[in-house]
Order: structure tokens, then C-alpha cells, then sequence
């Protein structure tokens, strides 16, 4: 599993369509085709352990909480952060207080 930072302050600005204080991040170009999707953990929450059936980016856009593999070390990770799982990797996520990711499930995944 790899960390990933998608927040503002690597963003690049926008400067076409007369826009103002406007930031863009690009994540990945997909050329197979790709499962987009949100994923909901309460307070609390476990998303048990688990093989990733295909490359997994999984992004927290709201809240906090945790990941970990099968050495079980659990990485926090606040909104604008990620991870990349890789096909048949083992993993969990959960929460203490909440969060909402964005996951998006593609063979082959290549981040910008």
C-alpha cells in the first residue's frame, strides 16, 4: 500500500474560463474500464479485511480514519489523502468518527 496526498496545496490553479481561486488535481486517466464509487464508514466502522479483487485508490474526501494491511499497522488518514492498493492485496479500513472515501477500481490504475 502506498500513501497519496490529493489536498489543495498540490492542486494547480486554474487560470482558463475567467476563473478565480479555482485548483485542480488530476488522479488518473483510466483507458480499461473503471468502477467509481463512494464508501460510507459511521462512527466506529470496520470495512473488514479483505484482497483487493483489482487495483484499489481509495480517497478520503470527508472526515478521518484508518488503513492497515496484513501487518495490521493502521495509517490515519484525514481528508485529501489516499491510498493504492494493488490487485490481491490484503486490507481494512475503519473509523472512530466517521468518514466518506472515494474509490475507484481499474486495471490498470497510473496516478498523475
Amino acid at each position: 500500500m502506498k500513501k497519496y496526498n490529493f489536498t489543495q496545496e498540490l492542486a494547480n490553479q486554474i487560470n482558463n474560463y475567467q476563473s478565480i481561486d479555482a485548483f485542480y488535481t488530476k488522479i488518473m486517466k483510466t483507458v480499461e474500464p473503471a468502477n467509481i464509487g463512494f464508501i460510507y464508514i459511521e462512527p466506529g466502522g470496520v470495512v473488514g479485511m479483505h484482497e483487493a479483487p483489482v487495483t484499489q485508490l481509495f480517497i478520503v474526501i470527508q472526515g478521518e480514519g484508518w488503513v492497515c494491511g496484513e501487518d495490521q499497522e493502521k495509517i490515519i488518514l484525514k481528508a485529501g489523502e489516499g491510498v493504492l492498493w494493488q490487485t490481491e492485496e490484503a486490507h481494512e479500513s475503519g473509523s472512530q468518527s466517521g468518514l466518506t472515501a472515494l474509490v475507484i477500481q481499474s486495471e490498470p490504475i497510473h496516478l498523475a
